[in-house]
């Protein structure tokens, strides 16, 4: 038994032809469904289609995700998660052999858990990295995400707050919901949601001014999709 993960980006139109040629390789692919006509699962799907791979769901097991979660309490919630999963990949993986897939959104590389869960498995494993979300939000709206020698920070909304005390300035945030940067009135943001789908939106600008203008267009990203994800490029304003 082989398992290959592999980066896909926001879907058939990232995957890159390494990753591709190995998809053609895999005798099916390993997923979680969140609920019956997951729309995210439906995109794998379609990436599957594309490359004549059967694809097979579990259902993705429950994780606590109460508010108020401290940080200690939000990472045991997530190792117990992650062993919930392996334990219900191995069931699919005891009952079939060959090489399987597992597809990840983005890159493996960055905030997604795959390679963590698959390591608890004991089985061979190697990686292929798609294109991330950051990647992507630069290229939509033309920049770089740091300055002239200077650095990005990479975040979760989640620790957005603790990242600007620690005196970050220039900060990519992803895995948010609706932003609340009330806070931040006077940063520049480069937001986008959806990134690379039929149901992409952007929006830039300094948060004060874009902040409903962002509101609207999350909305709209989930009418169309049934689902969002936002990533965004916030920077200090000089002076």
């Amino acid at each position: 038994m082989r398992i290959r993960i592999l980066g896909i980006g926001m879907g058939p139109q990232h995957v890159t032809a390494e990753v591709a040629q190995a998809l053609r390789g895999c005798d099916y692919v390993l997923a979680v469904e969140k609920r019956p006509g997951d729309e995210l699962a439906g995109v794998r799907g379609a990436v599957c289609a594309a490359y004549a791979v059967p694809l097979v769901t579990v259902p993705d097991p429950a994780r606590d995700r109460s508010a108020g979660l401290t940080h200690a309490e939000y990472s045991s919630a997530v190792v117990d998660w992650h062993d919930a999963r392996a334990a219900a990949y191995r069931q699919v993986l005891e009952q079939r052999d060959g090489t399987v897939g597992f597809l990840v959104w983005g890159d493996p590389a960055l905030y997604d858990s795959t390679i963590r869960v698959v390591e608890r498995l004991d089985v061979d494993f190697d990686v292929l990295p798609g294109i991330s979300a950051p990647q992507v939000l630069a290229a939509r709206h033309r920049i770089v995400l740091h300055e002239i020698g200077r650095p990005v920070h990479v975040t979760t909304a989640r620790l957005l707050r603790e990242a600007v005390a620690a005196g970050q300035d220039n900060i990519v945030v992803m895995l948010g919901g609706a932003p609340d940067l009330a806070e931040l009135a006077e940063w520049s943001i480069w937001w986008g949601a959806n990134l690379g789908t039929t149901s992409e939106e952007l929006v830039a600008g300094r948060v004060h001014e874009v902040t409903p203008e962002i509101e609207a267009a999350r909305e709209r990203a989930k009418a169309n999709a049934g689902w969002v994800m936002d990533v965004y490029l916030l920077r200090r304003a000089a002076g």
